[in-house]
């Protein structure tokens, strides 16, 4: 079988891309390797509601956060806003809706549906992919690949474009029940009693329901994520033991990558999105809003790429975006998480009450890794007594 474009991963990105790529008229199919789509939870959710307003997932569809507190073995701060700005995410209920709104622009979406192998023919242009499906084996030619495989890169490795990450965080979560938690409240724990190379996090769902995780950073640490979140709930320890009675529901783990961008984004024939290629806020490891946003403009630069063979140069315009858009930002942010991995514990607790005299404002462009010059020189202004300075530098001096 024929297509335009076969998009390999069922993510954020890869449903993206196929719903702007079959908008533009492409003939598109999509597989997923899990049963169904958002069937294994792999993020803990986090995102920013005016963007998710921005790709059309409502408020049914997240918990709307407004607090944000840090937590170190020996200091707190709370910094508190006005207005909703982050949310908690339903993940499997907003992948299921980009997944409906892919079908409903005519993707072909094949879930249980395994990449086994991957080629490409220079001379006629064209890639063929082999499938195990439900329906058994298929084989499909397309003139171009979307690589939206996550973490694995299975496309571009299988091509050899590129090689497994050697840097990445490895995270596990406990979705649970809970007598009682602040829904409007995301809270960060910092410091080695959560983790040794990361942090650990509670992001409430509702007032009864609440994801506690623990991330680590690879190959900071050898510590195993899930065996130190086991202690974090079975110990009870701050901010758990306000929480009352807490009871798992479902399990969570997943990596990601946490060493930037790719050197590239695209090749004759192929575009990488959404981890595959490294997009993702490496302070707070969240990437589904930069996988919606590059997934649907890959999907367009895509299907315009069509008619000039999908080679390298009519892709282009894909790889400029990423590069302009994202790896000034993710390579600030990952000098200030570089330095934070390196604290200890009574360090930790100084850097809490540098967040503290943050307004909110200066605290969301920080965790949103939105570090520009005149933002990051008015934080410095205004915080002359801080670690703005170090701050200043390691973000500014590129």
């Amino acid at each position: 079988m024929k297509y335009d474009i076969a998009i390999v991963g069922g993510g954020p990105a890869g449903l993206s891309a196929a719903y702007s790529a079959s908008k533009q008229g492409a003939k598109v199919i999509l597989f997923e390797k899990d049963p169904s789509f958002g069937h294994n939870v792999r993020t803990s959710g986090v995102s920013w509601i005016k963007e998710m307003e921005k790709y059309g997932i409502s408020r049914e569809f997240y918990n709307p956060i407004k607090n944000f507190s840090f937590i170190s073995p020996n200091n707190e701060a709370k910094i508190s806003g006005n207005d909703d700005t982050a949310c908690v995410l339903d993940v499997k209920k907003t992948y299921q809706l980009l997944a409906c709104k892919a079908a409903a622009e005519g993707a072909e979406l094949l879930v249980k549906s395994q990449v086994t192998e991957v080629s490409q023919n220079r001379d006629d242009r064209t890639n063929t992919l082999k499938i195990v499906t439900p329906a058994g084996q298929k084989s499909v030619e397309a003139t171009l690949i979307i690589d939206a495989s996550g973490f694995s890169s299975f496309v571009a490795r299988k091509l050899g474009y590129v090689k497994e990450w050697q840097r990445y965080g490895v995270g596990a979560e406990y979705e649970c029940y809970c007598d009682s938690v602040d829904k409007s409240t995301l809270t960060l724990l910092v410091g080695k009693i959560y983790s040794d190379a990361g942090y650990a996090w509670v992001f409430p769902l509702s007032n009864n329901r609440v994801r506690i995780g623990v991330g680590i950073g690879k190959p900071n640490s050898k510590l195993d994520p899930i065996k130190k979140l086991n202690e974090l709930t079975q110990n009870r320890i701050k901010p758990l033991d306000s929480m009352g009675k807490i009871q798992p529901i479902e399990f969570h783990f997943g990596l990601i990558p946490n060493q930037g961008l790719r050197t590239k984004s695209v090749f004759n024939g192929l575009i990488l999105v959404g981890d595959t290629v490294g997009q993702a806020n490496p302070i707070v490891l969240e990437g589904i809003r930069y996988a919606i946003e590059f997934g649907r403009l890959a999907g367009k630069v895509g299907a315009e790429s069509l008619a000039y063979g999908s080679t390298e140069s009519s892709l282009r315009s894909y790889e400029i975006a990423n590069k302009t858009t994202l790896e000034k930002k993710i390579n600030s942010a990952l000098k200030v998480q570089s330095r934070w991995l390196s604290l200890s514990d009574s360090e930790w607790d100084r850097e809490i009450d540098i967040i503290k005299e943050l307004t909110i404002d200066e605290f969301l462009d920080f965790i949103k890794s939105e570090f520009t010059p005149s933002r990051m020189i008015k934080v410095a202004l205004n915080h002359p007594k801080l670690l703005a300075k170090q701050l200043f530098n390691l973000v500014l001096n590129r």
